[in-house]
């Protein structure tokens, strides 16, 4: 029920009638299944989600999933929620239907059709994006209709074209919702100048398409289990400087920081050119947008921070960002477990590697945070980095840093 609705038992009962007998709340999309019943869309679909197939009231089952709009009951429940304006009811919105199969055939051949006018492909295409981006269950009509196969035509029939055309850059564009499969992402990496003509369209003068295209190429590294063509991929000049600049795109284009980092982390999984990022700026990049970041993105840059810290060159250049050691201190216990994990991994290479590194750490607080992580429910992996810290920074630790502190009494970490 929506939020404007809690108040209702105080002054207005909802007709039961008007409630979904699953959720037993305000229906806002009413539907039919074939036994005649009608449910909450959002509720029916979960229902046959979790494996039911059969109908909540009747126990018939339910011999066809075609879920067919009752527009009168919807109808019906606007005009109530109108006349009851007055106590804090707001009339729900009319929802947009989802995408028929039918439609999305014909949509997908049209685009696909050599022999359709350009104009018209194009249309069709955007068609497709806006039912995509409309509902998930339009994704999974579309998906269901071998969308991925033909748009994948349709993006690399345009290599070779010195200037993207609007056919690439709206099958990219839906690309890059979905997630392809094993024998799709082959399809691209296998493929020297398919993977070529990605990576210039991370170059391109759109950001929308520049972000799109490293969207795809995660999905790719993420989709191979092929090493040497993960190792091929990240090898491809201009790739990592295509995607830092993703990352260092201005922050009123939040979506380019989210798959900047995810496909950074994806190219620095491969541990043969992890210098070629650092060459390019990517410490530079990570450092500068770390605070920016949501809990999944921030654990994703800092695993790629670990990993970026386990060569000598990118060990050296995270030294010398005077924000680095500071913010990974700041960050250690912050977000998550696996955050941790990664943030006390980067400074123990760093650490080690720098006396530097070591001074600004104790300088920022970092023997609080260490015992803290020793003490908590952190992973193992987290303790056993942490432990290894303390004892690698025994000889900078102020004289009377845990023999006057009364508040690690209890930790069982001790001078070494």
């Amino acid at each position: 029920m929506p939020s404007s609705l809690d108040p209702l038992d105080i002054g207005v009962q909802i007709p039961f009638y008007f409630r979904c007998p699953i959720s037993l709340e305000l229906m806002c999309d009413p539907v039919t299944v074939c036994t005649g019943q009608t449910y909450d869309r959002s509720s029916i679909e979960s229902w046959v989600a979790t494996g039911n197939t059969t109908c909540p009231i009747t126990r018939l089952p339910l011999t066809d999933f075609n879920l067919i709009p009752n527009h009168t009951l919807r109808r019906l429940i606007q005009d109530w929620c109108v006349a009851n304006r007055s106590f804090g009811v707001e009339r729900i919105p009319t929802p947009k239907q989802p995408a028929e199969p039918i439609q999305v055939r014909s949509l997908l051949k049209q685009a696909s059709s050599a022999s359709t006018p350009y104009r018209l492909r194009v249309t069709a295409l955007r068609k497709l994006r806006g039912l995509a981006r409309d509902s998930d269950m339009n994704l999974s009509v579309i998906l269901a209709n071998n969308a991925r196969e033909i748009l994948l035509s349709i993006l690399f029939a345009g290599i070779g074209n010195s200037e993207s055309s609007d056919l690439t850059q709206e099958s990219i564009a839906i690309l890059s919702m979905f997630t392809l499969s094993e024998s799709e992402c082959m399809y691209v990496a296998s493929d020297t100048d398919r993977v070529g003509f990605l990576i210039n369209l991370l170059f391109h003068s759109m950001v929308d398409v520049r972000v799109n295209s490293a969207a795809v190429i995660e999905t790719v590294m993420a989709g191979i289990r092929s090493p040497e063509l993960r190792t091929r991929i990240s090898s491809h000049d201009g790739v990592f400087e295509g995607i830092i600049g993703i990352l260092n795109f201005p922050l009123s284009y939040p979506r380019a920081l989210k798959i900047g980092i995810k496909a950074l982390f994806a190219l620095c999984l491969v541990k043969q050119h992890r210098h070629k990022a650092v060459t390019e700026g990517a410490v530079e990049a990570l450092i500068d947008r770390l605070a920016e970041l949501e809990k999944c993105d921030m654990e994703r840059a800092l695993a790629t921070v670990e990993l970026l810290c386990r060569v000598p060159s990118g060990c050296t250049a995270f030294v010398s960002h005077a924000l680095t050691v500071p913010l990974l201190v700041k960050v250690i216990l912050k977000v998550s477990d696996r955050a941790t994990e990664y943030a006390a991994g980067a400074l123990l290479s760093l650490c080690s590697a720098s006396e530097v590194a070591k001074c600004d750490a104790v300088a920022a607080g970092v023997l609080t945070q260490l015992l803290l992580i020793v003490q908590s429910d952190c992973t193992g992996r987290a303790k056993r980095k942490a432990q290894m810290l303390l004892k690698l920074m025994k000889d900078s630790w102020p004289d009377d840093s845990i023999e006057n502190s009364d508040d690690f009494a209890g930790s069982d970490v001790v001078r070494f």
